[in-house]
């Protein structure tokens, strides 16, 4: 993958989402029992959507050009796309016939040093920046502890997906739920894709995957959207043991493009005397160390 066509990620998109619709689903009766598609019919994507069927196929082919907010959101109700499915569906409109803006401005790949700052202030919590390609730009104590498990790579900045795709049996034992993982980092590096395929580092970094994991190449292949989320990280340290953590994932305002996440656990739980027993640990491993360690 040196590229992202508007057109072709267009077309595999809805193609995606019409197969997964039963017409039951859409409140529509199936007639007969020997439907050659899976999923609705252009014709009832149509209907759905209160377009032409010959305006459908053009937006199915991969134009979406011109299309109004009115049109991409009734197209979007009757593929009864979540909110990241919708907002994908809308880059790839406002994509659609054009070259993109090249002069975007790129996610930064270093931080400032007052939000190195910050994180070296967190001292109970395990915390991390990164920006939307899965590039750790900066952490603290407790995180670099956490992710010591993921094998050194001389590249920088380090990259989580690509230990997730490319250590596959590291990964396997270091996260809990490594097979949901999967899905949600491909899902989340395609809606990337969608927003900004000028992003020459992406590409290189989807390209890289695909080349290298047969699993990525499924994984994408299913034309799946995700949001970056706060939610629950269960990893197995080989030091402390099993961590169930919350993640908090935060935009940062002034540095559009980069996430700043923080795992923390209930006072009193099995996980919290885990990441007591983790920033010990860290104590001891890094005196000396210098503090803008990357992870791994």
């Amino acid at each position: 993958m040196t590229t992202t066509d508007p057109r072709t990620e267009i077309k595999q998109f809805l193609t995606s989402r019409r197969a997964r619709i039963a017409p039951e689903r859409a409140g529509l009766p199936a007639y007969g029992g020997n439907r050659r598609v899976t999923g609705l019919r252009r014709e009832e994507v149509a209907l759905l959507a209160g377009v032409s069927v010959d305006y459908y196929v053009r937006m199915e082919r991969g134009s979406l050009t011109g299309a109004s907010d009115g049109v991409l959101d009734a197209l979007a109700s009757a593929l009864q796309l979540d909110e990241a499915e919708r907002a994908h569906l809308f880059h790839l409109a406002r994509r659609s016939g054009t070259s993109g803006d090249p002069r975007r401005r790129r996610p930064a790949t270093t931080v400032r040093p007052a939000l190195q700052q910050v994180l070296d202030a967190l001292t109970e919590a395990p915390a991390w920046v990164c920006n939307n390609r899965y590039d750790v730009l900066a952490t603290n104590r407790l995180a670099r502890a956490l992710y010591a498990p993921m094998p050194a790579d001389p590249r920088r900045p380090a990259n989580t997906a690509r230990f997730l795709y490319l250590c596959p049996e590291a990964a396997r034992t270091f996260f809990v739920d490594h097979e949901h993982l999967t899905h949600d980092v491909a899902a989340k590096l395609r809606m990337e894709a969608g927003r900004d395929p000028h992003d020459e580092e992406l590409i290189a970094l989807i390209t890289e995957l695909s080349t290298h994991s047969e699993l990525f190449r499924r994984r994408w292949a299913s034309q799946d959207v995700r949001h970056h989320r706060s939610g629950r990280k269960r990893v197995h340290h080989p030091e402390v043991g099993r961590l169930d953590l919350d993640v908090e994932t935060m935009h940062l305002p002034a540095e559009p493009g980069l996430l700043l996440n923080v795992y923390t656990a209930p006072a009193g739980t099995p996980a919290a005397d885990g990441l007591a027993l983790l920033a010990s640990w860290a104590a001891d491993r890094e005196a000396g160390a210098p503090r803008t360690q990357a992870l791994g």
